[in-house]
């Protein structure tokens, strides 16, 4: 027997709350103007990561989180559901209709005209999931998300983007991200799998991280191949943290996720997501299994 996804269930919407055709409520900060998308991409190509704080309201993320909580419970409960990557640490990947605000998301003007700017008009939607740091979490080893593609590594573009959104207002005790500003463009004879520097590389990261505190609401875009690392989390809390993958064409990392959609879902989209949502069509949903083993065999079982 097929066993089925059923998506979260969304709690009936109130006066003035979003409708299908109509404005998201959740949005809060809608800047796109050429000047915010620039810097942006300024940021990107220096640093590796850039943010626009505050881009939805609380109340948007606090519905993200409990749409995350349902999904980690489901993916716990069977084989394959949820990879570790390291001690009290996993990542789970999930369907779009398992995401009440997964519109909201992929259509604010901050996320379209930053995805364009830096992956071009016919960028795509590929991955769709979150960690989730749980007390008890220890220090990542420094990684990359995936080996540098040779476009990256001859012509220096990004061919993808990480982008995060925490469920939690993050506190330092929580085992905060923490990231090696310019090191997108670091080669990586040495690494292991392409994505794993060596120990002895270690001082480098250290003298440059940086750690996020970011708060529900925020989002982070980011090139998965900027050096980071996950922090210890010595608080009793968890920390999800929303991941959306985004390629320009040919990038790849498709092959890497297995996200789909039901037929009535898709037809329910505007087509300003149909357009970059190359994922399966499919008569029922299917549970995910995770495909991100080599980052659980070098960071640890969870």
């Amino acid at each position: 027997m097929t066993e089925t996804v059923r998506p979260t269930p969304a709690r009936p919407r109130t006066a003035g709350e979003r409708r299908p055709g109509s404005a998201p409520a959740g949005w809060r900060d809608i800047r796109a103007d050429e000047a915010s998308v620039a810097a942006a991409v300024a940021d990107l190509h220096r640093d590796g990561i850039t943010a626009r704080q505050g881009a939805f309201e609380a109340g948007w993320a606090d519905e993200m989180a409990q749409d995350i909580e349902a999904a980690f419970r489901e993916a716990l409960s069977r084989p394959g559901g949820a990879v570790g990557r390291g001690p009290n640490r996993y990542y789970v990947e999930i369907h779009p209709e398992q995401l009440r605000g997964f519109t909201d998301l992929v259509t604010h003007p901050w996320v379209s005209a930053v995805c364009e700017a830096v992956l071009g008009p016919r960028y795509e939607i590929v991955e769709l999931g979150f960690d989730v740091p749980l007390a008890g979490a220890v220090d990542q080893p420094w990684h990359r998300d995936f080996p540098m593609p040779e476009e990256t590594r001859s012509h220096r573009r990004l061919t993808s983007l990480a982008f995060n959104l925490t469920a939690v207002d993050t506190e330092p005790d929580m085992g905060p991200f923490e990231i090696a500003p310019g090191t997108q463009w670091d080669d990586e004879p040495s690494f292991e799998h392409g994505m794993f520097p060596p120990r002895d590389a270690y001082a480098r990261y250290r003298e440059r991280a940086v750690r996020k505190y970011p708060r529900r609401g925020d989002i982070s875009a980011r090139s998965a191949l900027t050096i980071h690392r996950g922090t210890a989390n010595r608080s009793a809390k968890d920390r999800p943290v929303l991941v959306l993958g985004v390629d320009a064409p040919g990038a790849g990392n498709a092959a890497r996720h297995d996200m789909a959609v039901t037929r009535g879902y898709w037809e329910s989209l505007p087509a300003q997501v149909r357009d970059h949502l190359p994922c399966p069509v499919v008569d029922e949903l299917r549970p995910i299994t995770q495909k991100h083993t080599i980052e659980g065999l070098v960071m640890g079982e969870a």
